[in-house]
């Protein structure tokens, strides 16, 4: 086993520390990734409140460490480890999430000798560490981008409500509120149809707004940084259509489909849904075979096979 260290670190923007942990050990000529995690209350160890308890992130954190490679993985702003950074999770921004990771890549640079940092990105993450990326790419050795979304996520989101035949009554006021919010405007609950109100709630609608701003396919292409672009084949939240749109997007990028394996990157047995979600509470299971190797294959620039 490697060993795992509690760190910290803080900016002008926040109240308190972020919390993480590291695995492995900071040091000159060591590559260093920074594991961004997913949408919601994710924690550094890659679980949820809501169901989700496949430990994925401390398990790629612990691959890494025994291939020479150290990791932070992190909880987000006002959430576990990092409750004290703000007082409310909901209230933050895309430019906030950047922030936060600009500090955590200046404080695991300044513990290993000044080197440029990998950002890993799982799910939302990605979409975050493209958008840091793109504001700063001098901070970073590359994107390894997981299960990342390539469309925007307001067109996302459109297309998972209209799946529902029951929603086609609402589509047009989704429409409205979408384009709203992706202009910087503010929607009031009280005149939404009250379906539609735990999804565009006002206290998230300034993140709603700041992610639908975002196109991902314009950020991943605003620079020239290697990029990692992983994908499982049996993902149900984040289609293999999306990894290889951006990899349309940058085509110097390193796309891998792995067969089989899912959004939280573990193997499924078989291609029914129920299969699939139960390795979500699953920590025992292993990662997919193929997720560690192509991101130490691309961290190292070496075959890691």
């Amino acid at each position: 086993m490697s060993a795992q260290e509690a760190i910290t670190t803080t900016h002008a923007g926040l109240q308190g520390d972020l919390a993480g942990t590291l695995e492995g050990t900071l040091a000159q000529g060591t590559p260093a990734v920074l594991i961004v995690p997913g949408s919601g209350p994710t924690d550094r160890d890659g679980n949820s409140p809501l169901g989700i308890a496949a430990q994925s992130y401390k398990l790629l954190a612990e691959a890494l460490a025994q291939r020479g490679i150290a990791s932070v993985r992190i909880d987000k702003r006002g959430m576990f480890g990092s409750a004290a950074a703000v007082p409310d999770p909901n209230d933050v921004t895309v430019d906030d999430y950047v922030a936060d990771i600009e500090s955590w890549a200046d404080r695991i640079s300044q513990a290993s000798g000044g080197q440029c940092v990998w950002l890993l990105g799982h799910s939302e993450g990605g979409l975050m560490t493209m958008a840091a990326a793109a504001k700063d790419p001098s901070r970073y050795c590359g994107l390894l981008l997981v299960a990342s979304v390539a469309r925007n996520l307001g067109d996302v989101l459109r297309a998972q409500l209209a799946a529902n035949p029951a929603n086609a009554p609402l589509l047009p006021e989704i429409d409205a509120i979408i384009a709203k919010l992706k202009a910087g405007d503010s929607v009031p609950a009280a005149g939404m149809h009250p379906a539609l109100v735990p999804l565009f709630a006002p206290q998230v609608q300034g993140f709603l707004g700041s992610v639908f701003r975002q196109e991902p396919a314009e950020v991943i292409a605003a620079h020239d940084l290697p990029v990692l672009i992983l994908n499982g084949s049996a993902d149900l939240q984040t289609p293999a259509a999306d990894a290889r749109a951006l990899a349309n997007v940058r085509p110097d990028a390193t796309l891998v489909i792995l067969e089989r394996a899912n959004h939280v990157l573990k193997q499924v047995p078989d291609d029914t849904s129920a299969a699939n979600l139960a390795t979500y509470a699953d920590p025992d299971l292993p990662l997919a075979p193929g997720v560690v190797d192509a991101i130490v294959e691309v961290v190292t620039g070496s075959d890691a096979s």
